[in-house]
């Protein structure tokens, strides 16, 4: 079962969303850049756990 991978990928879903609102908001550069690099290895994580490989 690949619960880990989904929720990794949920993750990345509610951190880009994250990104995007305070993009939106005016917030500072380095919040938005925080954020959005969480949001790429979240979803780096997510993929990366689905290939396949040795188990």
């Amino acid at each position: 079962m690949k619960v880990l991978p989904t929720l990794l990928l949920i993750l990345a879903g509610v951190l880009v969303g994250g990104t995007w609102s305070l993009h939106k908001q005016g917030a500072p550069r380095a919040a938005v850049v925080v954020v959005g690099l969480l949001a790429v290895l979240a979803t780096a994580g997510g993929v990366l756990w689905l290939l396949p490989g040795e188990s």
